[in-house]
């Protein structure tokens, strides 16, 4: 039995079981202040489902921390008791095979396959399964118990005099403050563990090499200059705003003061389109159609310039893949970040000061070039930036349209390679978290971070110093 039960899935479980806590104690706290208000004559001071509201969220309250507990640690304590009652045998393998040996035996009783030839790996894996199953009955048996305590303690206050609402309204304000802090905490870990193993990485190899370095060779722990890396980056994302500024700027301009009701309920809708393709997509299309479109044109433009003797031999390498065809396709990825929210920016400005423009004998394009875009400036600054941030950080397209070389390169033609690249190439496949080659991937995430928040202070200036105020 305890084998089936370690089989169920445990989140199914809790959620129906939290919901029938949420359900009967706000049907408790309820019931008990409708019959207090039909036997008494005086006024509540809260209305009966605030009291139902109180009952729920003290019966809710503990029960979800001990489900979230058990999300938490469930699978780790169960490794830990299993550990314990293994053979001696097991105990003489390395930390990482029997790892791995744990790896394989969860993931087999996840899909219910245990059975199998190997009756030691069958033996185990019913072992695991038995100590789940008392780990969620136990669990289960403990949710109710604090659920049903906090409904009674809940219950106990409900009466006429009792401030319900003002209860149920500070419950809510804890919550939302957990909220906030949870997601604060998250940046803060986030921002924490990258700090750690950047340092960790910096006690292995000088912050010298690594900003200033040209050449990068990590796959072999023999050299960690990013500086390819970087121009890479910045030159594949500087090529795509060339493209995402004036078409997404221009386009927002054109839907907020030029196009009619018809036209911009059609052509909105499918530049946001765009947004919602997904990256591999724009990845198959860079690689099939305009990565060859650049090839033929650069070596077209070879040909030319050796034909009327200004060349001797090729002068643009004309790759199969090259930075020009992932920035051009990153540029039409980003247009709607730029055009949507410059649209958005655009009809925020006052149709008080075009009637004002207009009063004084400017034309429309007068009133757009001083009036209309140095009022909506900030947030076309931001809007810009935001599709920055968004190119630097995209990936699938650089792969496969860029190339992975990371060299230094004016030439748009040739294949270059970006950090988010080379992260993903680091962490994949079996890694050692002590080696520099895993360790340079979350320095290169910690550069990457640090430039987008040079972005964002950026874009709060040019808001301070650009900002108007309207009545």
């Amino acid at each position: 039995m305890l084998q089936q039960l370690g089989q169920l899935p445990m989140g199914w479980l809790l959620t129906a079981l939290l919901l029938f806590v949420m359900t009967a104690g706000f049907s408790i706290g309820r019931i008990r202040a409708e019959r207090y208000s039909l036997s008494s004559s005086g006024k509540f001071h809260s209305r009966p489902n605030y009291h139902g509201y109180y009952v729920a969220m003290w019966g809710l309250a503990p029960a979800l921390i001990l489900a979230l507990a058990y999300l938490l640690l469930a699978e780790p304590i169960a490794r830990e008791l299993l550990t314990r009652e293994l053979p001696a045998a097991f105990h003489k393998l390395p930390k990482a095979e029997l790892v791995s040996y744990l790896d394989a035996v969860s993931a087999v009783s996840a899909h219910r396959t245990y059975d199998g030839s190997d009756r030691v790996f069958t033996a185990v894996t019913h072992r695991y399964l038995e100590l789940s199953g008392s780990l969620k009955i136990t669990t289960l048996a403990t949710i109710l118990l604090s659920a049903v305590l906090g409904v009674m303690f809940a219950r106990s206050h409900v009466s006429p005099d009792f401030r319900a609402r003002q209860q149920v309204e500070s419950g809510a304000e804890l919550f939302l403050f957990l909220c906030a802090a949870i997601a604060i905490a998250t940046t803060v870990g986030i921002v924490a563990s990258l700090f750690y193993e950047s340092i960790r990485f910096f006690s292995q190899v000088p912050v010298t090499d690594f900003l200033f370095g040209t050449r990068w060779n990590a796959q072999t722990n023999a050299e960690f200059g990013a500086v390819p890396l970087f121009f890479g980056t910045f030159m594949i994302a500087l090529i795509a705003m060339f493209v995402a500024a004036p078409v997404g700027l221009f386009a927002a301009i054109y839907l907020s003061e030029y196009a009619s009701r018809k036209t911009r309920s059609y052509v909105k809708p499918l530049l946001e389109v765009l947004a919602g393709i997904p990256t591999v997509v724009y990845g198959f299309f860079a690689l099939l159609v305009v990565a060859p479109g650049v090839r033929s044109i650069a070596l077209w433009i070879n040909a030319t310039l050796i034909d009327i003797g200004l060349a001797n031999g090729p002068v643009l390498a004309a790759q199969p893949t090259s930075a020009l065809a992932a920035g051009l396709v990153m540029g039409i990825m980003v247009i709607p970040f730029v055009s949507s929210l410059s649209d958005d920016v655009i009809n925020a400005v006052p149709q008080t000061l075009r009637d004002a423009a207009f009063a004084m004998g400017a034309t429309k394009s007068e009133t757009i070039k001083q009036v209309i875009l140095p009022a909506a400036l900030p947030g076309i600054v931001a809007s810009l930036l935001l599709a920055v941030s968004r190119a630097i950080g995209e990936t699938m397209i650089v792969v496969m349209a860029a190339g992975q070389r990371a060299r230094i390169s004016l030439d748009p033609s040739t294949d270059l390679t970006t950090i988010t690249v080379q992260i993903v190439a680091l962490l994949t496949g079996e890694t050692e978290f002590d080696s520099p080659k895993t360790l340079s991937a979350f320095a290169l995430g910690l550069v990457l971070f640090l430039v987008t928040l040079c972005f964002n202070l950026i874009a709060l200036r040019v808001v301070q110093r650009y900002r108007e105020k309207y009545e």
